[in-house]
């Protein structure tokens, strides 16, 4: 009887931790963000320097890093169909290219045509084009909004941790906020000329350039031996100072009426006669400054007549004044 109860104990037992193994936790696959699984951020060694088409450039962890120019896209991976860290070459995913920071890194990506900002993993070397700051996958322009070369500043950055698996498990951080337009004016302000790469792509004839045609000059006198540029150079014309013409004489403002309607004052009695002749108006100088007018008249009723007349021509700002020219 105890030998059947101590085989019916073993059997719970068996039971039990069956149903409990059943029951645990089990891990959670990572990368269901995106499409791949999951990449780290171990860091890649910085490495020497390297020389591209004739460029060096010195890979740097710097503290902060913050530059402006312009944006390519990149199709593929620098090492095929992966990256320079090893990672596969993800086209969906928000990431870039760059020649000198670390991989990876993070920076923000704003657009300075319209002040959209994002957040991109660099995780690649590139561009190595002298007109390009950094690389986008097809991804990252897509969220940021831009096609082809596009004007934009990078910014390091150090996002928090839950950002950063977002972005290695190929999806999007939230965009920052809009840059403002004042700011915006600034960046573009600090832009170089976007230069067209030298280099054609492989297997693109050049076609050689017809060399122009330079026209011989008749030699003037004796030129010394060797110099090509013994030609005097033709003196200078004076040309007579242009005179500007005398300002018109103001006539004497009338005396009778009480209103008038001053439509504008300037500090220059040329704007004022050029308004004065559109209106059939008046210029009375006064302390430098020359007022245009119309009138005078008789009462304020009268004067709207000018009102009117100033306000038809395009001039609405018009207001009714005493006559202080009595």
């Amino acid at each position: 009887m105890l030998s059947n109860n101590k085989g019916l104990f073993v059997t719970a037992m068996m039971l039990a931790l069956a149903g409990g193994g059943a029951g645990a936790a089990q891990p959670q696959r990572a990368g269901t963000i995106g499409s791949g699984p999951m990449v780290g951020d171990t860091l890649v060694p910085l490495g020497p320097p390297y020389m591209v088409g004739g460029v060096t450039y010195i890979p740097a962890d710097p503290v902060s890093y913050d530059e402006v120019g312009y944006a390519g896209t990149v199709e593929d991976g620098s090492q095929g169909g992966a990256t320079a860290t090893g990672e596969a070459f993800v086209p969906t995913a928000i990431t870039a290219a760059h020649k000198t920071l670390p991989l990876p890194s993070y920076v923000e990506v704003t657009a300075l045509d319209s002040g959209r900002t994002i957040l991109v993993r660099v995780n690649d070397r590139g561009p190595m084009r002298s007109d390009q700051l950094i690389a986008l996958s097809p991804g990252a322009a897509a969220q940021l909004g831009v096609t082809g070369m596009a004007p934009v500043r990078v910014r390091r950055v150090n996002p928090p941790e839950q950002e950063r698996a977002v972005l290695r498990s190929h999806g999007q951080a939230a965009e920052r906020l809009e840059t403002p337009a004042a700011l915006l004016k600034v960046l573009r302000g600090k832009l170089g000329p976007l230069r067209i790469a030298a280099t054609p792509p492989t297997g693109t004839p050049v076609a050689a350039k017809p060399k122009p045609v330079i026209a011989q000059a008749k030699p003037v006198g004796a030129s010394r031996p060797g110099a090509d540029f013994d030609m005097p150079a033709p003196k200078p014309v004076a040309q007579p100072a242009k005179v500007p013409p005398a300002p018109t004489p103001l006539p004497a403002p009338p005396k009778t009426g009480g209103y008038v309607v001053q439509v504008g004052a300037f500090s220059s009695q040329t704007r004022a006669n050029a308004l004065a002749q559109k209106l059939g108006a008046r210029v009375e100088a006064s302390g430098g400054i020359w007022r245009v007018r119309l009138g005078p008249y008789a009462t304020q009723q009268a004067a709207q007549a000018g009102v009117r007349t100033a306000a038809a021509k395009g001039f609405e700002n018009a207001r009714i004044m005493a006559n202080d020219a009595r």
